[in-house]
Order: structure tokens, then sequence, then C-alpha cells
């Protein structure tokens, strides 16, 4: 007897399961449409109205716990105004899950691919949520979904998204302005996809972060100046590119050095992190879910491109140092782009650029940038253009999902 064994790599087998779930789904939704249509046949042509209104009006979903600071603004008001929703979560100690609420119910979905096989299948007015990809991989769009609603996790460009990170959403709430004339181009150099709707809210998240600053006030009580190393992930971040040079630089100054590597660094490029921790162990290494106490704590960050520049900048008000990691365009959607991400062009005005060649004078940098105030001119002016709608984000964003809500009956 001949035994075989098969291999299935694990890339093939997230292709096989997704055509698994879209095969499910197709003949869930064949079965249901079969089912109402005879029902509709044998009562005569009167239609169901229980039926029919058994879509879940309001739907939000998080793929991970840490963007609890951009939805909770919105949960908290829904709640205030008494209108029910229901939160799916990605994460078994989602803090939703254990915030008190009326008419907020929330439910963990497990881990991995179960989120989307139960989306895949869902019957709801308006799903809002802040994952890219809707469409492309595993979350597919549900036949029982009327409307797909984007809320950024950051005030960023939007094609410095993945790759066709946000055609198949229907709607965009953001930040600001400075958002939509990317997503415009991306939108006419690929007639196949319609054009979405574009409102601007605010930011929910910078607005809390803002709010908690105000009530716990600034971190001033530094002995020695704190530099927070804080990249993104992938090829094109300072980890990736520099790490061992520019820790080694860092390592030789007389400041406080704490590296916050990207999540997404903590999943995927366990490679790189482990042997700098092990090498630079006399720095701090933060993993805190919430970053607002390293953020409030910094006198100045060291970052690439990162999102997180201008939660540290516009809201705790401090300059920042950039590198320049020669970014990589093509996963992203600004590879379609002739031109720069948005926050490439506006660095200059709120940070410091960093060669690899300065390392070795990194000290220096730092100082010139703590005290400069050509900075500060520069935050306010940028804060202004990305960060609009100051404080009343979450109100906004209810208004709007109500008024779409309104418009799909």
């Amino acid at each position: 007897m001949t035994l075989y064994l098969l291999y299935i790599d694990p890339g093939t087998g997230s292709m096989l399961f997704s055509l698994f779930i879209g095969v499910a789904a197709a003949a869930s939704f064949g079965l249901r449409a079969l089912y109402l249509k005879l029902k509709f046949v044998f009562s005569g042509g009167k239609s169901d109205s229980a039926t029919a209104s058994k879509n879940i009006p309001f739907v939000i979903f998080s793929d991970h716990k840490r963007y609890w600071n951009v939805f909770k603004p919105i949960c908290d008001e829904f709640e205030k105004r008494g209108i029910d929703a229901v939160f799916y979560t990605a994460s078994p100690d989602d803090p939703a899950l254990t915030t008190d609420y009326n008419h907020i119910k929330t439910e963990y979905l497990g881990e991995n691919n179960k989120p989307y096989a139960r989306l895949n299948m869902l019957n709801a007015d308006i799903l809002l949520a802040t994952t890219p990809g809707l469409g492309i991989y595993q979350w597919k769009r549900s036949k029982g979904v009327k409307c797909y609603v984007h809320i950024p996790h950051s005030i960023s460009d939007f094609a410095g998204y993945r790759m066709f990170a946000l055609d198949h959403y229907d709607s965009v709430i953001a930040s600001g302005e400075n958002q939509l004339p990317s997503m415009r181009k991306l939108e006419k150099l690929r007639p196949s996809i319609k054009e979405k709707e574009f409102t601007v809210v605010g930011s929910t998240y910078l607005d809390s972060m803002k709010k908690q600053l105000d009530s716990v006030g600034k971190h001033n009580q530094n002995e020695k100046k704190v530099v927070l190393v804080a990249p993104t992930w992938g090829k094109s971040g300072i980890l990736s590119r520099f790490g061992e040079k520019l820790l080694s630089q860092l390592a030789k100054t007389d400041f406080t050095v704490v590296v916050r590597p990207h999540p997404q660094s903590v999943v995927s490029e366990q490679n790189i992190l482990k042997p700098l921790q092990e090498k630079f162990s006399q720095f701090e290494w933060n993993f805190d879910n919430n970053n607002f106490n390293i953020l409030n704590r910094a006198d100045i960050m060291i970052t690439d491109f990162s999102g997180v520049i201008f939660d540290y900048t516009l809201v705790f008000d401090k300059p920042v140092i950039y590198t320049d990691t020669n970014f990589d365009s093509l996963p992203y959607d600004a590879d379609w782009l002739n031109e720069p991400l948005w926050e490439f062009t506006v660095l200059p005005k709120i940070g410091i650029p960093l060669k690899e060649e300065q390392f070795s004078n990194i000290a220096e940098i730092i100082s010139k940038a703590i005290s400069s105030e050509k900075l500060k001119e520069g935050r306010n002016e940028v804060r202004n253009l990305a960060w609009q709608n100051k404080g009343k984000a979450a109100e906004s964003a209810v208004d709007f999902l109500l008024k779409k809500h309104k418009s799909l009956y």
C-alpha cells in the first residue's frame, strides 16, 4: 500500500478557504432567494414585512481591538441617542465586549477567517468598518448588506493603503479634505468601480485623544528627554531598512529611548524584532494596545511614514524626525499615481528629515527639532487641513449614518 502525503502551503490554503466560503455564501443566498420566491408565490403575491425587516440597521465591524479608539465615540453617540446597533469584533479581549451599553449589542466573531465567514453572509442595512480590502481577499461583499461605509483609522492619504483597499466600499467618512484627491484619481483609473460618496466628519479617535489629554495634562516630568521610535511595518519601515544602524547610534546618546513597533510587525516581522530586542535590551520596548501614555510621555518621535506621525504632532503638539526610507510604492495604491503621498508633501512642515549618513549626528538633530518654533507653525497649518470638525466627529458620523439609512428606504 502506497501512502501519499499532500502539502498545501498557507497561501494556497487561505485561497481555498476563501473559495469554500464564497461557494457556501452563494449557496446560502441561492437557497434563501428560492425560499422567499416560493413563499411569495404560495402567499398569493403578498410580501412578508417581518422578513423584510430582518436586516440589522447598523453594524460596526472591528478587525482588531486597537481600533476601539475609532469606534467607541460612535458607539457612545448611538447609546446617547438611544439607537440600537451591533458591534462585531475579531478580538476576544476587545474593550467593547466589556463596555456597559443598553443599545449596543457586542459580539466576538472569532479569529483568523471566522469573522469574514460570518460577515460574508450578513444581513444589514449599513456596515461601518475601518478594515481595508473589502471584496479583495477573504472578506466579500454580502448581498444582504445595502451599504458599506469606511472610516479611516488615521488622517493619512488613502493611497497609502494596500492596493484596491477601498474599491468596493460605497461611502467614506473622512477626517479631512486631504483624503479626497487621491481617492478620486484612483477611481478614474479604475473605471470598473463606482465613485464613492465622500463626507468629512472629522477624526473620532483624535477627538478622544485630545479630550483625554486635556483631562490629564501634558507630561513634562522627564529627567532625560524621551525619544520614541515608532515605525510602520513592511520593507519600507525603519526597522526593516535601518534597524541596527539607527538604534546603535541612539544607544550612544544620553536620551531615554523607547521603541514601539507597529502592531503588524509583531505578527509579521518577528524575524526582525526578536534580534533587535535582544541586542538593544537597554531600550524600552512598548507594545501597549493604547498608545496614549507613551505618546504623551515622549519629547520627540522618530518615524518614517506611519500614520502615528499625525496623532503625535497634531494632538500632543510635539515635533518628529522622519527617516528617508526610499518608500517603495509597489504594494500600495500610491503605485498607480505619479505623485507622492500627501503626508510626504507635508512632513517638512512638521518634522526634520533624517538621512542615513546623518545617523552619527542624531543627538544634535533631536535637540534642534525639540526647540524648533518653525515646526510648531507647520503643525498648526496641517492640523487645520487634515483634522477638520474638531471635537464633533462622532456626532457628525452618526448624523451621516442616520441620514444614509433613511435614504436606503
